[in-house]
């Protein structure tokens, strides 16, 4: 059964008859068609890395910037689309500069959290690969759950 253009893919609390949400289904597949990230954890740190990929020549060099730093003992990955920057509602922007905002949300919310925590208990949250992963996860997880949201095309 195709559900597709039915009106099932218009909203990620609907469910088609099969019980499919196609929102959150897009977004997956969006983070399936972008390049790789990867984080490796050995005895002296993590190495994160990613995949490099140049989309157009008339690219900037460091557009497409998908690692970053939450504080001085955090770094997070990131994959995704660009064209999940539809999301947002500025009509003179690019869709780059619109993907660069949704991810600086991400990773702003990271360091807030992270910059909270220091406030609150005077240090860098200990096991912060655990306790801010489940942050961010709840963060990304709540665009699933209302209608006037769409989901994140990237993964942390």
């Amino acid at each position: 059964m195709s559900s597709i253009g039915t009106g099932y893919d218009q909203s990620t609390t609907t469910f088609s008859p099969d019980g499919r949400v196609f929102q959150i289904e897009y977004a997956a597949k969006a983070v399936e068609n972008s390049g790789t990230a990867i984080g490796i954890r050995c005895k002296d740190g993590v190495v994160l890395g990613v995949e490099k990929q140049k989309l157009s020549k008339m690219m900037l060099p460091g557009s497409n910037r998908r690692i970053y730093t939450v504080d001085k003992c955090t770094g997070i990955a990131v994959s995704g689309m660009m064209a999940d920057a539809r999301q947002a509602r500025w009509p003179r922007a690019t869709a780059a500069a619109l993907f660069r905002h949704l991810l600086a949300a991400i990773v702003n919310a990271a360091r807030a959290e992270s910059a909270n925590h220091t406030a609150v208990y005077g240090g860098q949250i200990p096991g912060a690969w655990n306790m801010l992963s489940d942050k961010i996860a709840a963060l990304l997880h709540m665009y699933t759950l209302y209608w006037y949201v769409r989901p994140f095309g990237s993964s942390v």
